[in-house]
């Protein structure tokens, strides 16, 4: 068995054949920076990241369902014989309830958001606000277009450099939960500019979405902090109506940790006293997480379908092991 950086096209092949459990961000397994574990008696990958003594997994394993739980129970194996803590973000319902069925403690974390695109329309008294913000950056000179990453690469570092010193001295730019653009998964993501007199002002990137619904994914997006308010709504807009065109179904805007916290989503043997950490995190863990910003920016598009997204601990569940998955996102 093995744990290393470099098999991004047998992820990519791992993500796209084994979607029970439809991780809408399963594409964030690609992110550079991440680790997969993989084993001679099982097909699949598990992706993860080390953060000290501990070992933070993204989604469920990554495999065939023949070969799930061995696959789990010998990445398992692998983090005890390392003494390592391991814990588990961002899995879907179905990783959930097989994880709780193998003795980890989980927890509904957050959730994820998508729009059926089907019959997608701005029009409606509900939508005239996002209406107005996006004609307003439309009068103030705003085109959108899509485009390679190559021909803004320059632009685009500058830009994520504005854009973090516009959060404050102590922001830091978060990864691993989140998408990114350049390296070698660059070719598979659709990239869509805005531009005020032929600069760029802002920018949303989309991933590839596998399973059942699938689409694309608004897994990373970046604005002039000086430019005029609903640069990334008539980006978004615009991309949507490309994809509509393209007969994409869905829109996916990823997850959003502390979000969507239902009773009614959690799964046998979950933590009680995580549940009610959790919804303290929603209330006051804006430092920590921007979950307030992120939640009101996809609730502005009505998403079609909610679905909870799950923390799994080895063992107990663990503020140090929550600690840890901040870490590996960089939020901290």
């Amino acid at each position: 068995m093995t744990t290393e950086s470099a098999p991004a096209s047998p992820a990519h092949h791992a993500i796209r054949a084994y979607t029970q459990s439809g991780n809408p961000s399963a594409f964030l397994a690609l992110n550079e920076g991440n680790r997969y574990f993989t084993s001679p008696t099982a097909q699949g990958v598990i992706v993860h990241r080390r953060t000290g003594r501990c070992l933070v997994q993204f989604g469920g394993p990554f495999a065939p369902a023949e070969d799930y739980s061995r696959l789990l129970g010998e990445f398992t194996g692998y983090a005890r014989r390392q003494r390592l803590r391991l814990v588990g973000i961002q899995l879907q319902r179905a990783d959930a309830v097989r994880y709780a069925e193998q003795g980890f403690t989980v927890n509904q974390i957050g959730a994820s958001y998508a729009v059926d695109l089907a019959d997608f329309s701005l029009r409606g008294s509900r939508f005239v606000r996002l209406r107005n913000k996006i004609s307003r950056a439309l009068r103030s000179g705003l085109t959108v277009r899509e485009a390679g990453a190559d021909e803004y690469a320059g632009a685009l570092r500058e830009l994520d450099t504005r854009w973090l010193a516009g959060k404050g001295k102590h922001a830091r730019p978060l990864e691993f939960l989140v998408g990114q653009h350049g390296g070698a998964a660059q070719r598979h993501r659709r990239l869509f500019v805005g531009l005020i007199d032929g600069e760029l002002a802002g920018y949303i990137s989309y991933s590839p979405v596998y399973g059942s619904r699938s689409g694309w994914l608004h897994d990373l997006s970046r604005r002039r902090p000086d430019g005029p308010p609903g640069v990334a709504e008539a980006v978004n807009s615009h991309a949507i109506e490309v994809f509509r065109g393209e007969g994409a179904r869905w829109l996916h805007f990823g997850f959003t940790p502390f979000t969507g916290l239902d009773p009614a989503w959690e799964v046998p043997g979950h933590s009680p006293a995580f549940r009610w950490l959790v919804g303290k995190l929603w209330e006051r863990g804006g430092a920590v997480y921007p979950a307030r910003s992120q939640l009101a920016y996809k609730e502005k598009w009505a998403p079609d379908a909610v679905t909870p997204e799950y923390i799994a601990f080895c063992g107990r569940a663990s503020v140090r092991s929550l600690i840890h998955v901040f870490r590996a996102a960089n939020a901290l």
